[in-house]
């Protein structure tokens, strides 16, 4: 039998501030429900939390040292895989290796906000787009009317680069750039094809105005898309924060 839990108690963890910040927002019309107590930036959890959801945004690879550090950690809690990637053998890897869900980041906030609470109460929930899960979900948790209309016009995701016009697919390749990995690395990470990943080079180049790889590394470098290492205990403070 499933134990309800109010509110969850959640931590958001990726490499980047914008990408939690985006996440927490979509989460913020539920605070009865959802209570965000950390945005973790490439270091695990400090606070008891009931489930610790995990952006995968340029961490594509659920098999990643990074994840494997947070699973199994009792005041991490469930571990909560929050991607696009719904690709089959990720969500196998994720929950073999101990992840509780795998939700994907199409979700509705409200549907979104209703996984975690599954997920805290026990449940392995996993998104399958174009099932109609999420509208089940966003059901569960609440009719449309119930839920008000801040749920379903409220913000989705968010990346870096977002701002510039780059779609969530090339301003994670541009991350990757900018870390230094070659495009036969950033297809291996991602789950690209080598052609797929110089397709979306060539777009991110030419919506941010280069041409050449040392001209897109500085740009991410002054364009907020180096990984940060940060742990912000006051998500409601747009500048709270610690680093580690």
């Amino acid at each position: 039998m499933q134990v309800p839990v109010s509110p969850v108690r959640v931590a958001i963890s990726n490499d980047y501030e914008v990408v939690v910040r985006g996440v927490h927002a979509m989460l913020a019309p539920f605070p009865e429900r959802i209570e965000v107590v950390e945005l973790d930036l490439n270091c695990p959890p400090k606070e008891p939390v009931h489930v610790t959801l995990y952006d995968t945004f340029s961490q594509a690879r659920v098999d990643s040292p990074e994840l494997a550090s947070l699973v199994g950690q009792e005041h991490v809690g469930a571990v909560a895989v929050y991607s696009w990637d719904l690709d089959p053998r990720q969500v196998e890897v994720a929950l073999a290796r101990g992840c509780r869900a795998y939700l994907d980041k199409a979700m509705s906030a409200q549907a979104l906000a209703h996984a975690l609470e599954r997920v805290a109460a026990g449940e392995i929930v996993v998104s399958r787009r174009g099932s109609a899960d999420d509208q089940r979900s966003a059901d569960a948790g609440g009719s449309p009317a119930s839920a008000g209309s801040a749920a379903s016009a409220g913000p989705g995701p968010d990346w870096p680069g977002r701002d510039a016009g780059l779609s969530a697919r090339e301003a994670e390749v541009l991350t990757l750039i900018v870390q230094g990995l070659t495009n036969e690395a950033i297809a291996a990470q991602t789950f690209l094809s080598i052609n797929s990943v110089k397709t979306y080079i060539r777009s991110a180049y030419r919506k941010i105005g280069v041409t050449r790889r040392a001209q897109a590394v500085l740009w991410g470098i002054h364009h907020g898309l180096l990984p940060a290492r940060k742990r912000i205990t006051d998500p409601a403070s747009p500048a709270s924060g610690s680093v580690s």
